[in-house]
């Protein structure tokens, strides 16, 4: 399954799911996909940022690990 957010003709936008992207380009060239405000089933995709995932920070060094020294790890605090 697949989100595209939409637009009409008319400037209204909208989302919709499909089941793919080839689902989408046949219900858009066979003018199945409604505008839910106005009805016009003239629509495109719209503009959409990428979905990028939030990255892990890197894991802190083990206790005595040269760059825990040198920062002052509190580990190693005594």
């Amino acid at each position: 399954m697949i989100v595209y957010d939409l637009i009409c003709s008319q400037g209204h936008g909208f989302s919709e799911w499909f089941d793919s992207m080839s689902d989408y380009d046949a219900k858009a060239s066979a003018k199945s996909v409604p505008c839910p405000e106005c009805g016009d089933t003239h629509v495109s995709k719209a503009i959409m940022a990428p979905s990028i995932g939030k990255s892990a920070a890197a894991p802190a060094p083990a206790c005595g690990a040269p760059a825990c020294a040198n920062m002052g790890c509190p580990a190693q605090r005594g």
